[in-house]
């Protein structure tokens, strides 16, 4: 699997304490890899990254990617050999209420960290993660490709976008032709799966309410997502690294990572799901008097299938399924080792990809 290429190898993982990080960082350490995971703290209680025990299996440093000098310090002492950069502020509606704060993590903390990576010197495969909010959405009605127009009418996706011409200008002016350092860019968004307590989020609102036998309130049924497992796009990263340390061609490329078109569900629709694992569970519908967000946002991952072999593995009820397998064994049996949980769910997708024959599992014959 990934060639095997993150066996033994240092792997720097920037917000491997979030949920996304975190599962990232389950899977590498089932690879192989010696993770480095860097972040300012641990964003929930509870957490993923906690309840899995995560800590006990990493080097755990703490460090705020708006600090550059420490962040180019803990670099420079890695040595990576793969980076995979997560760490940011994720919430739209957070962003309306800190729009600095979201600006200088997502934009400044991305500059530092390629800054960091600059003076490195020796051979690196660097995935950096924006969002699919990174892009102009004009909510169309078919999927965004990579080469459309980036914009944001939110600060977190101005953010986004705003990290995506940080990169751009550093592939350009440092990482150019025989550099040391690859870049390339995955966008995804809206993943669901266990272990995810973020505020105001559609699943950890849910779970939260009705682990309290309490109805979870909603404020947007009819607003679509394009919704995907957390290993979805991290089966997508983990191929992006792979492939970028063999091939020079993928260098500076941004490649989407999403579920089929079909696969865009209403929050009604999700929530209606996630109830067949939950019995007697119940929301309301509450008045949607926040900030706006994007109503419909999907994304082409034609690009993905092209050039790197890779589309999603898990149909929209397996998704849910397990989803609400994870959250039930957490909620229902309090002993239970989370992170053998997680693994065995890593086990149970990979073997799901490898029964539908999926191309990201398959060796490339492209060169290096």
């Amino acid at each position: 699997m990934f060639y095997n290429v993150y066996g033994d190898r240092t792997v720097v993982v920037t917000g491997h304490t979030g949920f996304k990080g975190s599962w990232l960082t389950a899977w590498l350490l089932k690879l192989g890899a010696r993770v480095v995971g860097i972040s300012n703290g641990v964003p929930t209680s509870p957490s993923h990254f906690e309840c899995a025990d995560l800590g006990a299996h990493v080097a755990d440093l703490r460090i705020d990617i708006r600090d550059a000098k420490a962040l180019a310090s803990a670099i420079a002492k890695a040595a990576p050999d793969f980076v995979f950069h997560l760490a940011a502020q994720p919430l739209v509606r957070h962003s309306y209420n800190e729009p600095i704060e979201t600006l200088a993590v997502n934009i400044m903390g991305s500059a530092h960290l390629l800054d960091s990576l600059r003076k490195l010197g020796k051979p690196c495969a660097v995935v950096m993660v924006t969002s699919d909010k990174c892009y102009d959405n004009v909510e169309w009605d078919w999927g965004y490709r990579e080469t459309d127009r980036l914009g944001g009418k939110d600060p977190y996706s101005a953010s986004k976008g705003a990290a995506e011409l940080v990169i751009r200008t550093f592939v350009e002016s440092y990482f150019g032709n025989g550099n040391a350092i690859r870049v390339a860019v995955g966008r995804a968004g809206n993943v669901v799966g266990g272990g995810d307590w973020a505020a105001e989020r559609l699943v950890p609102d849910c779970v939260r309410a009705w682990a309290q036998k309490q109805p979870v309130e909603i404020r947007s049924p009819h607003a679509t997502r394009p919704w995907q497992h957390v290993l979805e796009p991290l089966s997508g990263y983990l191929t992006l690294g792979a492939e970028l340390k063999k091939r020079a061609d993928l260098h500076g490329e941004p490649f989407n990572f999403g579920p089929p078109a079909e696969q865009n569900h209403s929050v009604l629709e999700l929530l209606t799901e996630m109830k067949r694992h939950w019995p007697q569970a119940t929301h309301i519908v509450a008045p949607n008097n926040e900030k706006p967000e994007a109503g419909l946002l999907k994304l082409n991952c034609d690009k993905a299938l092209a050039l790197l072999g890779w589309r999603a593995t898990l149909d929209f009820v397996e998704t849910v399924q397990m989803t609400g397998e994870w959250y039930r064994t957490f909620y229902e049996h309090p002993g239970a080792r989370m992170l053998d949980v997680t693994n065995a769910q890593i086990d149970e997708y990979t073997a799901a990809a490898r029964r539908r024959e999926l191309r990201w599992l398959q060796e490339s014959t492209a060169s290096a």
